[in-house]
């Protein structure tokens, strides 16, 4: 199985038909899609909804099945402080009808208990769909690291639920390759793959989850010794946004391809690590 796949903010807001054709350009058979264009978007694609356009949600799925491209992870829900999950029942519902797997959640929510209850929510909503689960974890988040995220897998309760590992926040929430051996095959859902410096201020770091990503190979980060530490069989996707080179004018292919690249190179020497 090629685990390899692009993940939804690293082409901004391209729509989502352009994005299943560069990913079969690319050679990557798996994409992460949300229902609308998320977090950054540099202005340079018009703005689009899969829960609003019936004929989009028809182009999408033509455009999947022609490309053998398939949705490895829905990014269904940003839960804000005071939001209700239950508002994604819609997006949830598109995103299963394209036939993505597995929803992930992020919370903004800083009420620990709330946002553990809300996930427990969001996972049962997505078990009904067919659909597994992952919940997101980094320092600006209701989920801040890896050890919460655990005990958040542990209230949930749920086989299908498990942590979106994302390199970057890993890295920035402090977490070791020792605590990535530690978790249980089952608690990893997802892996995001990016590089980036070991200097760092909270500044820097916002602007580069949301923005500006180093490609594998090219920053400080132990990728492989980590890759190797995860479960060799979890669908990864690149997070690679670049926005510098979006507004500039280059097009997400032009930094994506090396990417796709660096990243098997990547994955071949953590299998053979873990071997």
């Amino acid at each position: 199985m090629d685990r390899l796949g692009i993940d939804f903010i690293s082409v901004f807001g391209m729509p989502p038909v352009a994005f299943v054709e560069l990913a079969a350009d690319l050679g990557v058979a798996r994409i992460g899609l949300g229902p609308r264009p998320l977090v950054v978007n540099p202005g340079v694609y018009p703005d689009w909804s899969l829960v609003d356009d019936a004929a989009l949600r028809r182009e999408v799925k033509a455009a999947l099945a022609a490309n053998a491209v398939s949705i490895a992870i829905a990014e269904a829900c940003l839960l804000f402080p005071g939001g209700d999950v239950r508002d994604t029942a819609p997006a949830l519902d598109v995103l299963a009808e394209l036939g993505a797997p597995c929803a992930n959640i992020a919370s903004l929510d800083p009420d620990r208990q709330r946002t553990f209850d809300q996930c427990a929510l969001y996972a049962e909503m997505a078990e009904a769909r067919g659909m597994r689960s992952t919940v997101e974890f980094a320092p600006m988040l209701g989920v801040p690291d890896l050890a919460t995220a655990r005990a958040l897998v542990r209230h949930v309760d749920r086989p299908g639920f498990a942590i979106l590992v994302d390199m970057l926040h890993l890295a920035r929430s402090g977490g070791t390759t020792a605590d990535l051996l530690a978790l249980d095959p089952g608690e990893v859902g997802h892996i995001q793959l990016c590089d980036g410096l070991l200097e760092w201020t909270m500044d820097s770091y916002m602007h580069e989850a949301a923005a500006e990503r180093l490609c594998p190979g090219t920053g400080q980060f132990p990728l492989a010794e980590w890759l190797a530490a995860l479960p060799g069989t979890v669908s990864i996707g690149l997070e690679m946004p670049m926005q510098a080179r979006a507004l500039a004018g280059d097009a997400p292919g032009d930094w994506l391809g090396p990417c796709v690249t660096a990243a098997r190179a990547l994955m071949a020497e953590a299998d053979g690590l873990r071997r």
